[in-house]
């Protein structure tokens, strides 16, 4: 195999269909001791504009999730305490929607301040973003933003058609340009073939981010996907993990959203020891996540560090 800064699509794809403890055991030569949590507020949910077809937040499909328009600051603050208490280093506002407006970021800036107060890594999560934004955000001490390439570039076209691929890319390019650091991850399950989980394992590692969220597609009622259940089996899902991590070396690679419904306890605690090094912790956007109690007594059994 040549460097990893090399590693072409044809030897990913070599690795992805090696028996699978031959890869995991791959996987775990660049996978850490240490694992690091962080947590999220929805700061504001549903009536998206975007059609991506995995979202229950579209406005463009009948799901009926309870929707908000943006919280108060004071909300923001009480969850990142209660995030911190659990064991998160980093916080994250997320919001629906194609991007804050103009008359979002004075009250988006100061919730970035008040997280960084609490002597928590501030992230969020708002959209597509232009060059001005980016660097109002950096000025507001933003550590990290959080912007999924959510699939492979080619088949980003059958995800949504509200924004492009390359949309994305250019809201990562501007976070890069104004300095903070980067989470960028996907959606594993939405039919993609095992060629594409290649694919975008690559696609992220041209980004390098330093956080690479994985989210496995929980299919919500209402939305295209709805019956997307079946479209990657547990096996599959250790597959992929292992090859974002192989690809993408110096990230954390972390388990998000939908990972409690698609993963046996047995195979996440599989992920954590071969490929995973970070989780998303507590509850999603707008589905259930696992207790952070349960999320610390897994890293102990393991033998695993909480990071701080």
């Amino acid at each position: 195999m040549n460097t990893l800064n090399a590693i072409s699509e044809k030897e990913l794809l070599e690795l992805y269909n090696l028996p699978l403890e031959k890869l995991l055991a791959e996987a775990k030569k660049y996978n850490s001791d240490t694992v690091e949590f962080c947590s999220l507020i929805s700061a504001r949910t549903g009536k998206c504009s975007e059609s991506c077809k995995y979202c229950a937040q579209s406005s463009h499909y009948m799901t009926n999730i309870f929707t908000h328009p943006l919280v108060k600051i004071e909300d923001v603050i009480k969850t990142a305490k209660e995030a911190k208490e659990n064991g998160a280093t980093r916080f994250a506002i997320v919001t629906s929607g194609r991007g804050p407006s103009k008359a979002d970021m004075p009250v988006m800036c100061e919730m970035i301040k008040e997280i960084n107060k609490l002597g928590l890594k501030s992230c969020a999560s708002l959209g597509l973003l232009d060059e001005e934004k980016a660097l109002q955000f950096k000025e507001a001490g933003l550590v990290r933003y959080h912007h999924n390439i959510n699939t492979s570039r080619s088949y980003h076209p059958s995800i949504t058609t509200t924004h492009t691929f390359e949309d994305r890319i250019n809201t990562i390019n501007h976070i890069k340009n104004a300095g903070i650091e980067i989470c960028s991850g996907v959606i594993i399950g939405m039919g993609e073939s095992i060629e594409q989980r290649v694919e975008m394992a690559l696609n992220l590692a041209e980004i390098k981010p330093n956080s690479i969220p994985v989210n496995f597609l929980t299919p919500i009622k209402g939305t295209p996907f709805e019956n997307y259940g079946d479209k990657i089996d547990e096996e599959g899902i250790l597959r992929t993990l292992s090859i974002i991590k192989i690809a993408n070396p110096d990230s954390v690679v972390r388990f998000a959203g939908g990972r409690n419904l698609r993963l046996s306890k047995k195979n996440m605690e599989i992920a954590l020891e071969n490929a995973v090094n970070g989780i998303l912790i507590g509850n999603y956007l707008t589905t259930i996540g696992i207790e952070p109690k349960d999320d610390i007594e897994t890293l102990k059994k393991l033998g695993k560090k909480l990071y701080v």
